[in-house]
């Protein structure tokens, strides 16, 4: 058996290299004679790998000192409702921009807590394109504005960041954080698991504005409240140590690669190939308007649902896996996070095109 190309939405593939440097120091890391896993995280060498990995991530997105980093436990889903727990009181409204399944399940997860307004929402569409800006029905007042920078399932991005006018604004990013650069400071909070482009699952990693933690009550769990993670340096309980660790590896590879502009300009040629093969090819089609075209999740369907499965069986005999679609819209998706090389892309479309030479 060899290594496929992995184009999983999530949890998703990750740098080779990574993978190698985890299993070569999984029985001892450093100098601590024993795995990274085995050790205490209020241990020196843990706390070194801790700060260490804040630093590079504060590098790679050039993080103001007035932002807080924090690496907790979960997943996006966990932090729908810790979000609005947390900066959001019970008869205060929140908006939510809609733009696809996972910003549908945010503002739902939100309603026990907060007067959710839902102030755009694409399902009209079929989720195949971003409202326009000038039809969002934002309230000054309200808490927060959330909106979902790239929707994994139905691959739409924003290519901008909105501008809501002094409220702030939280971005679920698990599906687009450090796929290009980033301007943090519009940002009130950042949030995103780490299984697409930072690591493993079971690990979540907030960038928030450190006056928004002045709201955070006093009268919620500690667990639950960021403000306490912040002032325990994410150490409020043990935290996930073997996912840190791998983040902090996949930081230090995102450095030695360039940084987020050499990494953006990667992604831009991949989905630049797979897109411009599927517009060309007069036999796969994409859904999405091409000014919402996500770079990191490209769906795509072929003329006759029956040819499916067949495609799915070549592919996985040609070392390219995990291209099904979800089920709430079908067809086929190639996800082009990070870790998925250009060679990868170029295997796909190869495929795609004898499969069209041979089916069409």
């Amino acid at each position: 058996m060899s290594r496929a190309y992995n184009f999983s939405a999530g949890p998703a593939a990750m740098p080779e290299s990574v993978l190698r440097r985890a299993q070569s120091e999984l029985l001892e890391w450093g100098t601590a004679r024993a795995s990274v896993m085995e050790i205490s995280h209020r241990g020196k060498d843990f706390i070194a790998l801790a700060q260490k990995s804040e630093r590079d991530l504060r590098t790679l997105l050039n993080i103001p000192q007035n932002y807080k980093v924090l690496f907790l436990q979960g997943g996006a889903t966990q932090h729908f409702a810790q979000i609005p727990m947390n900066f959001a009181r019970r008869e205060q409204s929140a908006d939510y921009v809609i733009t696809g399944h996972w910003g549908e399940k945010a503002a739902k997860e939100a309603k026990p807590l907060t007067q959710v307004r839902i102030a755009a929402n694409g399902a009209d569409g079929n989720f195949t394109a971003i409202p326009a800006r000038a039809s969002w029905q934002l309230d000054a007042k309200a808490a927060y504005v959330h909106y979902t920078p790239n929707e994994t399932i139905h691959g739409v991005e924003f290519q901008d960041i909105p501008d809501v006018v002094g409220v702030p604004l939280v971005a679920d990013m698990s599906s687009d954080i450090l796929s290009r650069p980033v301007d943090v400071s519009k940002f009130g909070i950042i949030y995103a698991g780490a299984q697409k482009n930072i690591g493993a699952s079971g690990l979540v990693v907030m960038i928030v504005r450190e006056d928004l933690l002045e709201r955070c009550p006093k009268d919620i769990p500690k667990i639950f409240n960021y403000a306490e993670h912040a002032a325990n340096e994410s150490m409020l309980n043990t935290p996930n140590t073997f996912g840190w660790y791998l983040a902090s590896l996949v930081f230090e590879w995102l450095i030695a690669e360039g940084g987020l502009a050499a990494i953006g300009a990667r992604n831009r040629a991949k989905a630049d190939l797979l897109y411009g093969y599927i517009d060309n090819s007069g036999f796969y089609k994409n859904p999405v308007e091409k000014s919402a075209r996500s770079w990191m999740n490209v769906p795509f369907v072929l003329p006759r649902e029956d040819l499916d499965a067949i495609f799915l069986k070549g592919a996985e005999a040609a070392g390219l896996m995990a291209l099904k679609g979800h089920r709430a819209v079908g067809g086929m998706r190639a996800s082009l996070y990070n870790a998925m090389p250009l060679e990868g892309v170029r295997a796909l479309v190869d495929f795609m095109r004898d499969f069209a030479r041979t089916n069409g």
